[in-house]
């Protein structure tokens, strides 16, 4: 068994998440009521906790990459008097990622080490039969590892950022939230921008495939980017001062204007940026 004392001291993983919060009319019952239940409690768990229960399963001998039961925990917010909950899926969203693992570009020794051939086979045979059983199942939350990609930024105005850079009793925030409605019509504009502009691209197509996953969810949804654990990789200067959705916002405008020196100038800076930010991976 973990010690849960040794867990609360991990560190956390520098990843940012993209999540949906949905209101519980979205939900079917027997689910409904269960959301309602759990967002009554007053322990609701919160991001770390779900990543040491994560880095816990890991850390085991054999590693556990997929847990065996879905998470019956969620991310609860309260906008307005509506209460909105946005499921964990810890399992599902392993599952997607072991998926991605496995067609990336590690090697096969360090894939195998990581993950046994064994495991994955197992695992992928279970997915196979789960999604049989589940056509339409799709996750909450999405994760990026060392970075916050772009395209997620479209989602958002500047004026939606929250900054908190802080101190004993809290850990820094850096995040945006937004209605679903609005993000929908930014990611629409943007994409319009851009294929006006430029070939078809990792954008455009990055774009498209965020707007159709969140064509899947209640329209009075809430749409939040979190930095998460980047926040413990960038100085707190750096996070003070970073205004992404801002400058790509910028950005698109200039498409959309035909100044496409401008357009070129601002994705630039941006490359740069969020390049100096992955390169810290690698820094001891």
């Amino acid at each position: 068994m973990t010690d849960s004392s040794a867990l609360s001291s991990v560190r956390v993983p520098y990843a940012a998440y993209l999540r949906v919060y949905e209101p519980l009319a979205a939900f079917p019952e027997p689910e409904r009521s269960h959301w309602a239940r759990y967002a009554a409690r007053t322990d609701l768990p919160d991001a770390q906790r779900e990543l040491r229960r994560s880095l816990a399963d890991l850390v085991r001998v054999p590693p556990v990459p997929v847990p065996a039961r879905e998470s019956a925990d969620a991310f609860v917010l309260t906008v307005e008097g509506a209460v909105l909950v946005c499921p964990w899926r810890t399992r599902l969203r392993g599952l997607l990622a072991l998926e991605e693992l496995v067609a990336g570009t590690l090697p096969a020794p360090v894939l195998d080490a990581m993950v046994p051939p064994e495991a994955r086979a197992r695992v992928a045979a279970e997915h196979e039969r789960w999604r049989e059983r589940n056509p339409d199942a799709r996750p909450w939350i999405r994760g990026a590892v060392w970075h916050v990609p772009l395209r997620w930024f479209a989602l958002f105005s500047d004026e939606e950022r929250e900054y908190g850079p802080g101190d004993r009793e809290r850990p820094a925030v850096l995040r945006y939230r937004t209605p679903m409605a609005q993000a929908r019509r930014r990611l629409a504009r943007a994409l319009r921008a851009l294929r006006g502009a430029v070939e078809e691209g990792a954008m455009t197509e990055g774009l498209t495939e965020v707007g159709r996953w969140l064509e899947e969810f209640h329209p009075r949804a809430v749409v939040e980017l979190d930095y998460g654990g980047l926040v413990h990789a960038l100085a707190p200067a750096a996070m003070a001062a970073d205004r992404t959705a801002a400058d790509l916002a910028e950005g698109i405008a200039a498409l959309r204007d035909g100044d496409e020196e401008l357009a070129r100038e601002v994705y630039g800076r941006l490359a740069e940026r969020w390049r100096a930010v992955r390169d810290l991976q690698f820094a001891n």
